[in-house]
């Protein structure tokens, strides 16, 4: 009677600590879901402003732009042919 006794109560307490696990563990995963998400989304929205960062580099790269700025904040003008030297390296 001892022996089935102290069986029972193995048993019963092997079944709270798996219930108890399968709570935590459950638990845990959507917390761990949760913080997926979040990640996903900040993921997709430096994405988003990578692509705008690119976009924005290449405008600002472009020749015409860089040429035009040149023109007008600089005052640079192309030289004619008198103020250019033609340079042969031997």
């Amino acid at each position: 009677m001892k022996s089935s006794t102290a069986f029972v109560i193995a048993l019963a307490g092997a079944v709270l600590i798996s219930a108890v696990s399968v709570v935590y563990i459950k638990h845990r995963s959507r917390v761990l879901f949760v913080e997926l998400t979040a990640l996903e989304r900040e993921r997709d929205r430096l994405d988003v402003e990578w692509s705008q960062l690119a976009i924005e580099r290449s405008s600002l790269a472009a020749h015409d732009r860089i040429e035009g700025m040149a023109r007008d904040s600089l005052e640079f003008v192309a030289p004619d042919s008198s103020n250019t030297q033609v340079v042969v390296a031997r």
